[in-house]
């Protein structure tokens, strides 16, 4: 046991020494393990749902200008990314992922809801942020929802306070100029709570879909979505939307109800219209003959 405990270690540790390994921990879980190298012990993102995030933080825009968290906020939801763009592989995953996702929706930035990348490395700026935003918005392919993709960078204590509401810990790795962190995005009501997050770098548009409706109180989406939601259940566990049995079958109970009744009211009016009829006394026409 001690031997397979020491190749697992040593194995671990030679991960680490990849590039691609201090991007993220083992299956792009939230939770941390202490049988981690030492550089990934303290990484995780396990967000609390209904936590606030501090919206009167400063940081710069994609522009260079000095904005707060809660020039985003407001009327919309808000779909957060918590990144840095400098970040050689899973980074780029989580904003193609975004990208990918939102793709499928007919859902609009700018209109329907807010996008956010904030970069935890307070050491990049907005010319990388403006390069970032750019190439999200040539993948996404509607240049006219440009105003709704944000871009953020900003100091230590701004990107702190943010991380920290999130519950997202990373870790920097001086010997390899790269961050240790999860991955995942994090759907936000209007008023800057935290409403359904999803971890990894691949988001199913239909969770993303729901997400944003009920992040939004039913401010957006259509009926069915609507629907949808009545029947898919989020589970913070598993950070997806999956189906609620009981639920389908009470709506079909409710559907098969609704549609006996409806039938009876109309056999009910349509005996009534042939009673009426039946009981009618016909009509006599013609004209009278008589001899004068």
């Amino acid at each position: 046991m001690n031997c397979i405990r020491s190749i697992t270690a040593i194995a671990a540790l030679l991960a680490l020494s990849s590039a691609a390994a201090a991007q993220t921990i083992p299956d792009n879980v939230g939770k941390s393990s202490a049988g981690l190298p030492t550089q990934l012990q303290n990484v995780g993102f396990e967000p609390q749902l209904n936590s606030q995030l501090p919206l009167d933080v400063n940081f710069r825009d994609e522009s260079g200008r000095e904005v707060q968290l809660r020039e985003y906020f407001g009327r919309k939801p808000v779909l957060l990314a918590l990144v840095y763009y400098g970040c050689p592989m899973l980074c780029n995953q989580v904003e193609m992922g975004v990208v990918g996702s939102l793709k499928m929706l007919s859902f609009n930035p700018a209109r329907d809801y807010e996008v956010l990348f904030v970069s935890f490395d307070p050491r990049e700026t907005p010319d990388m942020a403006a390069k970032k935003k750019a190439a999200a918005l040539s993948r996404f392919g509607r240049p006219e929802t440009a105003a709704g993709w944000h871009f953020l960078t900003g100091k230590e204590e701004a990107i702190h306070a943010v991380a920290t509401a999130a519950n997202f810990r990373y870790s920097f790795d001086e010997k390899h100029n790269l961050f240790a962190h999860a991955s995942g995005i994090m759907l936000l009501t209007p008023d800057g709570r935290i409403s359904r997050y999803f971890y990894g770098v691949e988001y199913p548009s239909r969770d993303v879909r729901l997400g944003l409706v009920d992040a939004s109180a039913g401010k957006i989406g259509t009926p069915i979505d609507h629907l949808l939601l009545f029947c898919f259940q989020y589970n913070p566990e598993t950070a997806r939307y999956s189906a609620t049995v009981l639920r389908i079958v009470r709506l079909g109970g409710i559907l098969t109800i609704l549609t006996i009744v409806v039938g009876l009211l109309i056999f009910r009016r349509r005996d009534v219209r042939a009673a009426s009829a039946t009981s009618r006394p016909p009509l006599h026409g013609g004209s009278q003959q008589g001899a004068n």
